[in-house]
């Protein structure tokens, strides 16, 4: 029944879209359009649009200039947010603006989205960036009717390059090349990983042959805004890596850490060759020893016996019987003792025993269990969306951790989970070595399709505790399996973390849910 159902898993897994990991195709998911209707008696009297980006899964980022007929007539205009994925536009509220930085926070009174991270890092000129938006030039070309304006699409992205940073009234703003048009207001400029960079706000005419440049409110001018609104934001500041470049650091963190391994157990193993030489070379001289006052006292034995008899043959030869009878008898006993003790002499080599043989070995690891604390390693990791503070976990028999999310066994001895949420775009393999040392989180951000369908997978096997049960393990792992090969080749995201054994404190954040 277990082979039955892997292989229907198997089969459900060929039929998912297991597309390429695009960091601007996950931004994209955050990425909204902004609609103002003006309202007069009932009939529609001005429409605006502009774009924006989720902060978190119910509010987003817009210019202040996009919503600014919302907050000067909030009885006669209404807002309204059109995602990028999904079936379903969304109403909206004003929740803070800030008219200075151009910057405005918008609440959808229903539904989720997926939040974008904000770059906190610096930005090199010449650097790669994304506009991404709603730019109201394609929308005239595309457009056939009002409807168009208030269906989910995907936004549109345009490349450039950065160029350097400017202060226009007071406010930081990063010039950049990316091409962008009005409907472009208040959508994201975003890296290479897809983190907002800016929020774009304007750009140059291009009048007599000039060229045009963008405008995007610089990062720090955004999280200032957010923190002076009471908003909470995922932030990110290292340097934007290549998956690529990412699995050469780690490979080449990976290979230094097994050369330093290899040395310690060298220099563990010399260490114990010599203690065993010095252990050998000590028997050898005590069994050296033990044999030369064997021998020693198997002489004395045989020259007291010797005269013993000696001394038999001078009473005998005197008719002393008696005293021949006791000195013959003490002399034979004397000389046949020497013979036990020469024939019985022990060797003159000598093995070390098997008890100290052990003591100086170098013992294989054991299976890891336990409390852990697990440290993020950013040398071996890509980091893009994510915070990245300590995880305690607790590995317990058969793959259990944090004693209700069962792990399972891979081919390559590594524990794995893969965690697919109800809500989060985001679909995490977490894994750790049976050593407890080595501790990682790929994380996929997936469109609404893809994830849909792996939801369909997970719900397949619902194994929600941990399990000794063998059909269930095996059940959950070709789930697993399932899953895997519906993921695109590489994730948006690798944390790779160094765990240590920690004490017997009790663990709150989970590895898993």
């Amino acid at each position: 029944m277990t082979r039955l159902f892997a292989l229907l898993l198997a089969l459900f897994a060929l039929s998912l879209p297991a597309r390429a990991a695009d960091d601007i195709s996950a931004a994209s998911r955050s990425v909204v359009r902004v609609v103002t209707v003006a309202m007069v008696d009932g009939e529609v009297v001005g429409f605006g649009h502009g774009s924006g980006i989720a902060i978190s899964p119910t509010r987003i980022v817009t210019n202040a200039h996009v919503v600014e007929s919302a907050a000067k007539y909030p009885g006669n205009v209404a807002l309204g947010v059109v995602p990028s994925e999904g079936q379903k536009s969304y109403a909206g509220k004003l929740v803070a603006i800030d008219t200075a930085r151009d910057l405005a926070l918008v609440e959808i009174t229903e539904g989720r989205l997926p939040p974008a991270a904000v770059y906190t890092g610096p930005l090199d000129s010449g650097a790669d960036v994304v506009a991404l938006g709603y730019p109201g030039n394609v929308d005239l070309a595309t457009a056939r009717s009002a409807n168009d304006y208030i269906t989910p699409r995907s936004p549109t992205r345009s490349e450039g390059n950065m160029s350097n940073m400017q202060a226009v009234d007071g406010v930081a703003m990063l010039i950049h090349t990316a091409k962008i048009s009005r409907g472009n207001s208040g959508g994201p400029l975003v890296d290479q990983c897809g983190r907002i960079a800016g929020i774009n706000t304007a750009i140059t005419r291009a009048d007599d042959g000039d060229s045009p440049f963008a405008f995007a409110i610089a990062g720090r001018e955004l999280t200032r805004f957010l923190t002076d609104a009471g908003q909470e934001y995922a932030s990110v500041g290292t340097p934007c890596l290549s998956m690529a470049e990412a699995d050469a650091r780690d490979r080449a963190a990976m290979d230094a850490e097994a050369r330093a391994r290899e040395q310690a157990d060298a220099a563990k193993e010399a260490a114990a060759r010599l203690d065993r030489e010095l252990k050998q070379a000590r028997a050898e001289e005590d069994a050296l020893a033990s044999r030369e006052n064997r021998i020693a006292l198997a002489g004395v034995f045989f020259v007291i016996g010797a005269l013993a008899a000696g001394a038999a043959l001078l009473f005998h030869s005197q008719k002393n019987i008696r005293n021949a009878k006791i000195a013959g008898g003490a002399g034979a006993v004397l000389m046949i003792g020497a013979a036990v003790l020469f024939v019985t002499r022990p060797d003159a080599h000598a093995e070390i025993g098997e008890e100290a043989a052990k003591a100086t070995s170098v013992a294989a690891p054991a299976l890891a269990q336990g409390n852990f604390l697990c440290t993020i390693r950013p040398d071996r990791s890509r980091i893009t969306v994510s915070a990245t503070t300590d995880v305690p976990i607790t590995i317990g028999k058969d793959g259990c951790v944090n004693g209700r999310t069962q792990y399972t066994r891979g081919a390559d001895d590594r524990w794995q989970r893969i965690l697919v949420p109800n809500e989060e775009a985001t679909v995490t393999v977490a894994s750790i070595d049976s050593a407890g040392r080595d501790y990682r989180v790929d994380r996929y951000l997936l469109d609404a399709e893809t994830m849909a369908k792996a939801r369909e997978t997970r719900a397949a096997v619902t194994l929600k505790s941990c399990t000794a049960d063998p059909d269930a393990l095996a059940g959950l792992a070709a789930q697993q399996d399932a899953i895997r090969s519906a993921l695109p080749a590489s994730p948006n995201e690798r944390l790779v973390y160094r765990c240590q054994p920690a004490g017997g404190a009790a663990i709150e954040r989970a590895a898993g849910n």
